[in-house]
């Protein structure tokens, strides 16, 4: 008999899950191009869950269910709040895009879009192996889908074979990695793993070896779906050759549930074992800060360029992670991972606003995927331009823009150690910061000073105007008073360990 707690911590689920065969069912009467019935239920399931998920993580509460299988807690209901809220902007952005490409003529991308979000779900409450793998293999399955919507895209179809082949690859890893870690601690349950590995081997049924060569597959898959070095490569090719609605789709929400279940499985699970996965963490965030911003500025498609500034964020969002445990004191776990929830929301902010100015600028036959097709954008039309500057800005990491107090949350977070290695690499961090800049203002500089290439209008719906220009008003407002959001993600991880 399943009791009642196990209801309320699945319900977010539960009600995605309907809705989504829902909406399905219903597409099947819609006939007008653009879905308009499908896409409003969409939003307003979104919606409503976005609302009952922000009205319980205020309560405070943790809820385990279906025997610990589960979990619903501050820090996981506030990420499934804001991975709802960038599924429907990302919907709002790309819904104009996708009917001129002929991409809503069966519905797929709703219900797709939807069971994506259903797996990120699944990993952000997950309590336990199994769950996590669940989830992940929901959201990366629909993913391919989405990759390869346009079937009668070349370079989509390829982008899709190529996510779909390494994603396959790192899945493997992950799911050795877990079941190493199993055979080690003889549980699959994250409080139980934890428990076997802190007593110190006493109640470890399996070798400490097994132990830690699962954690170095476990890490090894995490790291692929977070898109960090040498893990990328798939980046670069799923976010150049997928339509840029999906690309959207795949560069936002997921990564705050790759935060979440890197969260729950290292800071969590495999918390006294802190020592060395902070190390290969430290090698990750280092070699994607590096490659990702050298590389970025040799780009000249602006897809490309975002998928290796990806990388990049991703590297500096992991260095909050290295700080929770200093030489065995685990005081500074809230601040620092506080720091790097902090980081991975607003990034995903950022990027909302900048490949939706790219979606809204796009038209039938024409991408605006490379950078030279924002020139002179300013005279077109300054509001898209104040738009993507603001984006911009806030990539590079100039205040008072939400970026940079991102960046120097995660840097604070490293100098709090008081330790050589840590105070390094904020020196290392910033540096990279520095060079990274280039080419975000070297987008600026194209849209202010550059003669224009383009000379048609820019049509776009009241709907996404309206959202765009709350997304880029988030972005200042959030870098001119970052302290609610900030406390908010320090109280929800605090919580978490509680």
């Amino acid at each position: 008999m399943i009791d009642k707690l196990s209801w309320v911590a699945a319900y977010p689920e539960i009600l995605l899950l309907t809705m989504a065969c829902v909406i399905a069912l219903v597409d099947l009467a819609v006939k007008t191009p653009l879905r308009g019935v499908s896409y409003g239920l969409t939003l307003l399931t979104l919606g409503v869950i976005a609302l009952l998920q922000g009205l319980a993580a205020s309560t405070g509460e943790t809820i385990y269910g279906f025997g610990g299988m589960i979990v619903s807690d501050p820090m996981g209901n506030w990420l499934k709040c804001f991975a709802s809220i960038a599924m429907m902007v990302t919907f709002v952005y790309g819904r104009s895009y996708s009917g001129q490409r002929d991409m809503l003529r069966g519905g797929e991308l709703f219900t797709l879009g939807m069971f994506a979000l259903l797996g990120m779900f699944v990993m952000i409450s997950s309590h336990h192996f199994l769950v996590i793998y669940l989830g992940l293999e929901l959201l990366t399955l629909s993913s391919y889908a989405l990759v390869a919507l346009r079937r009668d895209d070349l370079k989509a179809t390829e982008a899709a074979m190529k996510y779909f082949v390494l994603g396959a690859l790192a899945s493997g890893f992950l799911l050795y990695g877990l079941s190493m870690v199993y055979g080690a601690t003889g549980s699959l349950n994250l409080t139980e793993v934890m428990l076997a590995i802190a007593s110190g081997g006493d109640k470890l049924v399996g070798s400490p070896q097994v132990l830690m060569l699962g954690l170095v597959f476990v890490v090894a898959g995490l790291a692929f779906k977070l898109g960090v070095v040498p893990f990328h490569m798939w980046v670069p090719d799923v976010y150049h050759g997928a339509p840029t609605a999906i690309t959207l789709m795949i560069g936002g929400a997921p990564k705050l549930a790759a935060f979440a279940i890197v969260i729950r499985l290292l800071a969590e699970g495999l918390q006294p074992l802190a020592v060395d996965w902070q190390q290969m963490l430290a090698v990750l965030a280092v070699m994607s800060l590096l490659v990702g911003n050298l590389a970025a500025i040799a780009q000249s498609n602006l897809k490309r360029m975002l998928a290796f500034s990806t990388i990049a964020q991703m590297g500096f969002m992991l260095l909050g992670l290295l700080a929770g445990v200093v030489q065995g004191d685990a005081s500074n776990m809230a601040n620092a991972y506080g720091s790097s929830m902090f980081y991975v929301v607003t990034y995903v902010l950022t990027t909302l606003g900048t490949f939706g100015v790219i979606l809204l600028l796009s038209r039938s036959g024409f991408e605006s995927d490379n950078i030279n097709d924002l020139a002179g954008l300013n005279q077109r039309s300054p509001f898209y331009a104040g738009i993507m500057a603001i984006c911009m800005f806030s990539l590079a990491g100039v205040p008072p823009l939400v970026g940079f107090y991102a960046k120097l949350a995660v840097l604070q977070a490293l100098l709090a150690s008081s330790t050589a290695f840590y105070v390094g690499l904020a020196v290392f961090a910033v540096v990279m910061s520095l060079i990274g800049a280039f080419y975000y203002l070297r987008v600026v500089k194209i849209m202010y000073f550059d003669a224009p290439t383009q000379t048609g209008g820019i049509d776009a719906g009241l709907d996404a105007r309206s959202v765009l220009s709350i997304n880029g008003a988030l972005v200042l407002v959030l870098g001119i008073v970052p302290g609610g959001l900030m406390t908010l993600c320090a109280q929800a991880v605090a919580q978490m360990f509680a």
